[in-house]
């Protein structure tokens, strides 16, 4: 059986990583593409003189040509510049649809074929315009937001309840930025809804404002990693969030992930991409699951969609 491709656009910190992570994991060959000379180069030979010691037998390739791409499975687009402090996603609009732009139609010549994850940012204003340019199906356009979120958020629950991350179970839906919604009513440590165990532990009022504190974070949760860093937004978890979702592709896992979907009268949302619960496999999105939200929810929702529309109405 012929090996999987991946091909990744963009050689920064994010490209790394993720090459790294498809290494390690042994999804398929990788292509790391940047427009830097030398950089994609020196990255991939970086990992693929350690296969003998991390025991990963994949090839690992670095290119300035997006006809290396051909064939690829999955394509994974990092390119776009980090957040710096001060700036919001939305400043970065205009710089980053210049090459969001560029790095489509490379995707669309060379590998018509595959299926695209974009992670760059403003997240759901990039996806909508990868999806424009490439002319390719919604269900194989998507966008890497909600899996780092809702990590985000299961972390935080973790760290304040005292249990394993592993038996956290949150999620987040809505458009990548402040206006996130991180779903409360349906946090759980293996079933057990978390705003019993708050209201166990501090009583009722407290336990519900250390619940609307972890909210709060959880939404500004990839400024306060640019505010500490400095000198770029974060890498390691947007790289593994956008794994699990090309992992669940790669092998048709049929995962049920938070993903940044075209939605079309889903959640009463018509035309736009947004965050939703989405079945991931080897054709993209399979299914996108809906439920009920509650008022408030839903309040909150279409706060979240006005701002994605804002964002997309703001692209020239």
């Amino acid at each position: 059986m012929a090996r999987k491709k991946i091909s990744l656009i963009g050689g920064g910190q994010i490209g790394g990583v993720l090459a790294q992570l498809c290494a390690l994991r042994e999804l398929g060959d990788v292509v790391l593409f940047d427009i830097v000379e030398g950089l994609p180069q020196g990255k991939m030979l970086d990992i693929a003189e350690v296969g003998p010691v991390d025991r990963y037998d994949v090839n690992l390739k670095g290119t300035n040509s997006y006809e290396d791409i051909k064939g690829s499975d999955v394509v994974i687009v990092t390119a776009g510049l980090p957040r710096k402090p001060g700036m919001s996603r939305d400043d970065l609009i205009e710089v980053n649809s210049k090459i969001m732009t560029s790095v489509a139609e490379g995707i669309k010549a060379y590998a018509p074929e595959s299926i695209i994850i974009v992670i760059s940012n403003p997240l759901d204003a990039m996806v909508t315009l990868c999806q424009k340019i490439t002319g390719f199906p919604y269900n194989r356009v998507i966008g890497q937001a909600g899996v780092l979120d809702s990590a985000r958020f299961a972390s935080f629950i973790a760290w304040e309840l005292g249990v394993s991350v592993k038996d956290v179970t949150a999620m987040t839906l809505g458009g990548h930025g402040d206006d996130m919604v991180p779903l409360v009513r349906y946090a759980s440590v293996n079933g057990i809804p978390v705003t019993e165990l708050l209201e166990q532990k501090y009583g009722a009022e407290k336990g519900k404002e250390v619940m609307a504190a972890m909210v709060k974070r959880t939404r500004g949760a990839g400024g306060e990693v640019v505010a500490l860093l400095k000198t770029g937004s974060a890498f390691y978890s947007p790289a593994s969030a956008a794994i699990s979702m090309a992992e669940a592709i790669l092998k048709d896992q049929k995962r049920v992930l938070p993903t940044c979907c075209f939605l079309q009268g889903e959640f009463g949302v018509n035309g736009f991409y947004v965050g939703v619960p989405a079945v991931l496999g080897e054709k993209g999105v399979e299914n996108i699951i809906q439920f009920k939200l509650d008022a408030e929810e839903q309040a909150m929702m279409d706060k979240s969609v006005a701002a994605v529309k804002e964002l997309v109405g703001s692209m020239k």
